[in-house]
């Protein structure tokens, strides 16, 4: 009897344990919300992990625990179907409808603009996206004034964003990441932010994507102006020469006759910085501007990957022979 009763306490203990668990996983399951609360925009950036996302929508108040996102993605077998992208999304959605949603065609469009690039070409980027408000001469209209100032980055814009709203989302990216995010380096620096963006245009397209090797050409080029010089910049001539009429490619290597150009852009013909910015720098070349590393170098070269520097012309025309011919 003792048996018996213990068998049947097991057996209750057992279905109150499975009824239990069933609630909770019903209870965890179910959305957060009523069907009356109101949709957020999520985003999913790319190289999100399921683990990540899934702590994403937890923290955005979609889902009741991140595991559970987890469980509904490997459930359904979504793991490799997960989109990076905008997503508009509901509290009242089920965590398995939530991860049904982010394999969906996502609203928005990822846009990368890369550092260097000059307004026409921004403007090219954006229109071989399909997005289908967005018109590039208007664009380049409301942007030429403010070259150097368009913020090169990872975008993601609605597929119905126009010219004006993305102007409006580059400068104010600039602000942002530039004149806020570097405000302390730009009062400890003897240069103005406007300076330091028109050499950093120069930087971008002399110096390649490492740091210090920016900051040395920064270094190089200050020298020239704060002696009297010419910067003597191959860029500035590439950004008077336009595109090139016969494969439609910018910054291609400029005619010799260029040289000779009355623009006051031609860092050849006239000392000093040119009137204004010929690309859209990043972060690191204005940081390097502002903070050039302190050298006795007044030249430089390019070859094999590399950039030679030399103090004063026989070093530099050493460099030349040595490893240019």
């Amino acid at each position: 009897m003792k048996k018996k009763a213990i068998l049947i306490g097991g057996i209750l203990g057992i279905f109150v344990l499975l009824a239990a668990g069933l609630y909770s996983v019903r209870w965890l399951t179910t959305p957060v919300a009523p069907a009356t609360a109101s949709s957020q925009r999520f985003v999913v950036t790319k190289g999100d992990s399921i683990t990540s996302v899934g702590e994403k929508l937890y923290n955005a108040g979609l889902i009741k625990h991140p595991l559970l996102f987890r469980f509904a993605v490997w459930q359904q077998r979504l793991d490799t179907k997960i989109q990076a992208g905008s997503f508009l999304l509901a509290p009242d959605q089920s965590v398995w409808e939530i991860a049904q949603a982010l394999t969906q065609g996502t609203e928005d469009v990822w846009v990368v603009i890369p550092e260097g690039l000059r307004v026409e070409e921004i403007a090219r980027t954006f229109e071989q996206a399909d997005l289908e408000a967005f018109d590039a001469t208007e664009f380049i209209s409301l942007a030429k004034t403010k070259e150097g100032y368009l913020f090169p980055d990872t975008y993601l814009v609605p597929k119905l964003i126009t010219a004006p709203e993305v102007f409006a989302l580059l400068t104010k990216t600039f602000d942002t990441k530039v004149t806020q995010g570097l405000a302390d380096e730009i009062a400890a620096s003897k240069y103005s932010l406007e300076q330091a963006v028109i050499m950093a245009s120069l930087i971008q397209r002399e110096a390649g994507k490492d740091p210090e090797e920016m900051r040395h050409v920064a270094g190089v080029l200050w020298n020239r102006i704060e002696a009297g010089q010419g910067l003597g910049v191959d860029a500035t001539l590439q950004y008077i020469d336009g595109q090139d009429p016969g494969t439609g490619k910018w910054w291609t290597p400029p005619d010799i006759a260029v040289k000779s150009s009355t623009s006051p852009y031609n860092t050849y013909a006239f000392a000093g910085l040119p009137p204004g910015p010929i690309d859209n720098p990043g972060v690191a070349a204005i940081r390097a501007a502002l903070n050039p590393i302190q050298t006795s170098d007044f030249y430089y070269l390019h070859a094999d990957g590399q950039i030679y520097y030399a103090r004063d012309l026989a070093g530099h025309t050493a460099n030349i022979d040595r490893y240019l011919r």
